[in-house]
């Protein structure tokens, strides 16, 4: 008898989903007029991005050249630095 009332509710729970499939069409076109208003508009976003991109950099260069290199963290900073990393890699 279980295996038939689980059936029985089975079956009644679909015509339940039918019957609430049936009732949805207005309500999902409804839903899809609907405006979604963002909390951070997409022009903020992308100079979000931009700004954690460029302090990553930064950040990554003085922890690189700092801790990885020996070097101190306001080195980095410095042109003669760049310079020559330059020419390291140049060769010249």
């Amino acid at each position: 008898m279980a295996l038939n009332s689980n059936n029985q509710e089975a079956a009644t729970r679909e015509q339940i989903k039918q019957q609430k499939k049936k009732a949805q069409p207005d309500q999902t076109r409804e839903k899809r007029k609907r405006i979604r208003v963002r909390l951070i508009p997409i022009w903020l976003r992308i100079i979000i991005v931009i700004a954690l991109l460029a302090l990553s950099i930064i950040l990554g260069a003085v922890f690189g050249y700092s801790v990885i290199g020996d070097g101190k963290p306001s080195d980095t900073f410095e042109k003669s630095t760049w310079t020559h990393i330059k020419d390291l890699i140049n060769k010249e």
